[in-house]
């Protein structure tokens, strides 16, 4: 039998749990990390619990500097953490009890069920904080490579087969795109992180008058414009995980992304499209084949992806099926959480700091830009301004590729009375179609590849990120 513990066993119990129940529930080998966020919400229940006189001004002093000592202990790697104890929030008490005994009112009115969804919120309030830095990161590598290489064009793709001439910029500045709205989204998410649970008790509140507002206020729970977040229902408050959910959710989209990202740099990096090429420090080597140069970091970054994907389900299946309100699987919405947040938080770095150490094979993109294919809709849309409709003028372009490959030639090099075998519709100006400059350039639609407005939307994060 483990030894009893004072503070985790009440007095309904007569021995502690045995050995292999005390090491199946304990979750202190992963939560340990909330201890900031643990101590943290200790402070502001002390205040509170001194404001409505469940404690001294001395009590209160002696608490607070026993828990600033146990958190220098924490931080300095010299604390120790007894699994018996179960917890995070059991260890840190069990410890300020022994050093200080007006510990033993700290509990009053709070349960753990409040207290660790109070852990919960504040951790992944600082994470979202995090992350969006880490993101905003890989939004200015990208935006960077972009505008170190204004003037390359390469394949856009559909299908992934070569469809219409791209800026290389205007292709990472989807990425950026795609990655501002995770941002938004982790934005939002971060609006219903910020709700304060303390005070719910366990599952119904406390008889003593409690001031939330005060609690919620020294921890930062207020909105845009100071207005107090404060859960209405204590059942909700302790069994809510929406926002694990919700966050594991914007991860997992967030994990397409980059994972969408890396498949781009895999294919870029290879010798059939050599498009770029990623510094050695962020590459790896094969243990047979020596000319081999593996971009793993982006392979990686694909590969956990799964892993987010996972762990939101998880979250999904643990909660499915719960009865109110707190139950002990909830414990197992921890790791889910963590393993996220370690898992895109990393990844968005790593992504980031390879792009900043990759450069660009300018002639290869070239070549593979300078195909005249690219622009057989170009050549349809010089039909359609002829006067042709659109439908007939593709069916005729169509026409001309099959005579270009019957011929053996590239459209670019077929002759005016060639075109006009297909169609009389053709002019000399025909062929001024495929001049890859003037093509871009005249692609000035609002989001379109054209030279000025690529230029326009380089400038324009570069501005909003800086």
């Amino acid at each position: 039998m483990s030894k009893k513990s004072p503070v985790s066993r009440s007095g309904r119990f007569t021995g502690g749990p045995a050995a292999d129940v005390a090491q199946f529930t304990e979750s202190i080998s992963y939560d340990w990390r909330l201890w900031k966020h643990d101590i943290l919400g200790s402070l502001a229940h002390a205040a509170m619990l001194r404001k409505i006189g469940v404690l001294t001004r001395a009590e209160q002093i002696a608490i607070t500097r026993g828990l600033n000592t146990i958190g220098k202990e924490i931080k300095a790697g010299k604390f120790s953490w007894k699994p018996e104890l179960e917890d995070i929030h059991m260890n840190i008490e069990a410890e300020l009890t022994k050093r200080v005994p007006a510990g033993a009112k700290l509990h009053t009115a709070r349960s753990r069920n409040d207290q660790v969804a109070l852990d919960m919120r504040l951790w992944l309030r600082d994470e979202i904080t995090a992350l969006l830095g880490d993101i905003a990161g890989l939004q200015r590598a990208l935006v960077s490579l972009g505008e170190k290489n204004s003037d390359v064009l390469i394949p856009g793709y559909t299908h992934m087969q070569r469809a219409q001439p791209v800026y290389l910029a205007h292709h990472l500045l989807a990425y950026v795109e795609m990655l501002e709205r995770d941002c938004e989204r982790l934005w939002d998410c971060q609006s219903r992180v910020n709700v304060c649970p303390l005070g719910s008790g366990a599952i119904a509140g406390s008889t003593l008058p409690l001031d939330r507002v005060l609690v919620a206020k020294l921890l930062g729970f207020v909105d845009a414009s100071g207005k107090v977040q404060l859960t209405q229902n204590s059942m909700d408050a302790v069994s809510d995980r929406d926002f694990t959910v919700e966050f594991c959710a914007a991860g997992a989209l967030l994990a397409v992304h980059l994972s969408r990202l890396a498949e781009d740099v895999i294919l870029w990096a290879g010798a059939e499209f050599h498009f770029i090429k990623i510094a050695d420090a962020y590459t790896t080597g094969s243990s047979l084949m020596p000319q081999k140069k593996n971009p793993d970091i982006a392979e990686l970054t694909r590969g956990k992806s799964g892993r987010v994907f996972g762990n939101l389900m998880s979250l999904l299946t643990l909660l499915k099926g719960l009865p109110m309100t707190y139950n002990r699987d909830l414990q197992e919405d921890k790791e889910r959480l963590f393993d996220t947040a370690d898992t895109v938080r990393a990844t968005t770095r790593l992504m980031a700091a390879m792009l900043s150490h990759t450069t660009i094979n300018r002639a290869a993109c070239a070549v593979a830009a300078s195909d005249p294919a690219l622009l057989a809709t170009d050549l349809a849309d010089y039909l359609v301004r002829k006067g042709m409709a659109f439908r007939p003028a593709h069916h005729v372009v169509g026409a001309v590729v099959a005579q270009a490959e019957k011929a053996g030639k590239p459209l670019n090099q077929l002759t005016l009375a060639e075109l006009q075998t297909v169609d009389k519709t053709f002019g000399r100006d025909a062929l001024g179609v495929f001049n890859l400059k003037t093509a871009m350039a005249s692609r000035n639609l609002t989001g379109s590849p054209g030279t000025k407005e690529v230029a326009k939307q380089l400038a324009r994060w570069r501005e909003q990120l800086s």
